[in-house]
């Protein structure tokens, strides 16, 4: 499924694969789409109404998960055939084959240069490959469990893991040390990603919540709530200003990034200066309201502590279907276009069954909906006073930072005078 993000836009179904789809990206430019299945095949997308895609063939059992090489080049796709391969994307042909792994690889990840890649197994390991090499380079075991996810930091420096135990690891691919262990969920970790920044990483766990961590601090600071079961997925935006989680729920979340609304950068650059640290403060983030059905808004789900969220999803939803047509060459470089609405005949007679089916589901939602206006008034001035209040602890916070380094600094300027003192006598 393709979403437009603007307002009264149509998804955007792509039908090809026949078995479930396990893992979709976007090349770095936009031009194509890539996604993995379990019925053993990657397909190549031209993310237009044409449904153009072409089938790569190769693996022989289901393919978890696709990455896109930087400059758009190559493609990594990892199987439960225990192979990592890495596609040629223009010729749209095997380049070589990843075999070290003992077991099903959950995923395998492109660093930002595209010279490594990571790759996670069943086997309890993680491995990085060399790919001028096509050699394992080095690898890092998790006996606790294993991995079901990898990603590299924007630097490439240091390569983060979800796993199966709980935790989330973060290993330095240069000294091979592990350099952060966090075991701030309650299940197993399904996905993890970096933010563009580097600052921050967001882990999504099968007891339905995600976690922001502050890599910097090595410190959990936000809790996410919003999932009705297992999180299965998560994704940053180009440019880190929103997020997008999928769970077992059937739904698909957008969520704005909002870590710096209270001036966090500031008070973490305060506890870098003292020699005890107290912990930041964690909040716990739950949607403004439930995620109720039949709204019939064609809206993108937005999830923000500051912001009251609407209901966006329908029973069912306006959905232009797109089925695969014959297969294209990526070195046609015109043929690609971004998703255009569909000829007039075809948009008006979806918008007509689009406006019944939202009539009906809105009738639905109405006899639904048993709380009073007088209490949704209540619980939203409730919640508002505690905006307020987490927002006056943070500042507290600031001002106490501020005294306990200026007090810092006096002591330290006392000591030196007393020191003077002594030498001049």
């Amino acid at each position: 499924m393709v979403w437009k993000l603007k307002a009264q836009c149509r998804a955007y179904r792509f039908v090809g694969h026949e078995e479930a789809v396990t893992s979709v990206q976007f090349s770095a430019d936009g031009q194509l789409l890539a996604s993995a299945s379990q019925d053993r095949t990657v397909r190549l997308w031209i993310p237009c109404i044409h449904g153009e895609s072409s089938v790569l063939r190769g693996h022989t059992a289901a393919v978890r998960s696709v990455s896109f090489s930087p400059d758009g080049r190559s493609l990594a796709s990892a199987s439960n055939d225990k192979s990592v391969k890495v596609w040629s994307v223009r010729t749209q042909r095997l380049a070589f084959t990843l075999f070290q792994h003992t077991r099903w690889v959950r995923s395998a990840k492109f660093s930002p240069d595209g010279r490594l890649i990571a790759s996670c197994s069943e086997d309890k390991s993680v491995r990085i490959w060399d790919t001028r090499n096509k050699t394992c380079i080095d690898s890092f075991l998790d006996y606790g469990g294993f991995t079901s996810d990898v990603d590299f930091n924007p630097s490439g420096t240091c390569v983060a893991a979800a796993g199966s135990n709980h935790t989330v690891k973060l290993w330095d691919i240069r000294t091979k040390q592990l350099l952060q262990h966090y075991k701030v969920h309650t299940a197993g970790v399904n996905c993890v990603a970096f933010h563009p920044s580097g600052n921050y990483l967001i882990s999504a766990s099968t007891d339905g919540t995600m976690k922001i961590l502050d890599v910097l601090e090595g410190r959990l600071i936000y809790t996410l709530h919003g999932h009705k079961g297992p999180v299965l997925s998560v994704a940053f935006s180009r440019s880190g200003e929103k997020f997008a989680s999928g769970g077992a729920d059937a739904k698909v979340l957008l969520w704005k990034t909002n870590f710096d609304s209270f001036d966090y950068k500031e008070v973490l650059k305060h506890h870098m200066r003292r020699t005890q640290t107290d912990d930041p403060p964690h909040l716990d983030v739950y949607p403004r309201a439930p995620l109720l059905h039949g709204d019939g808004k064609v809206e993108p789900i937005q999830v923000d502590p500051t912001l009251d969220v609407t209901a966006t999803q329908t029973l069912d939803p306006p959905v232009i279907e797109i089925r695969a047509s014959s297969s294209f060459s990526a070195q046609d470089d015109g043929s690609s276009e971004d998703l255009q609405c569909p000829p007039s005949d075809l948009t008006a007679s979806s918008k007509r069954e689009s406006e019944n089916e939202s009539k009906s589901t809105l009738h639905d939602g109405e006899q639904q909906t048993d709380i009073s206006p007088s209490l949704s008034k209540t619980l939203e001035h409730i919640v508002e006073q505690l905006d307020i209040l987490t927002l006056t602890v943070s500042i507290l916070e600031q001002r106490l930072t501020l005294t306990e380094d200026k007090l810092k600094e006096c002591l330290e300027t006392q000591q030196k005078m007393l020191l003077q003192g002594r030498q001049e006598e």
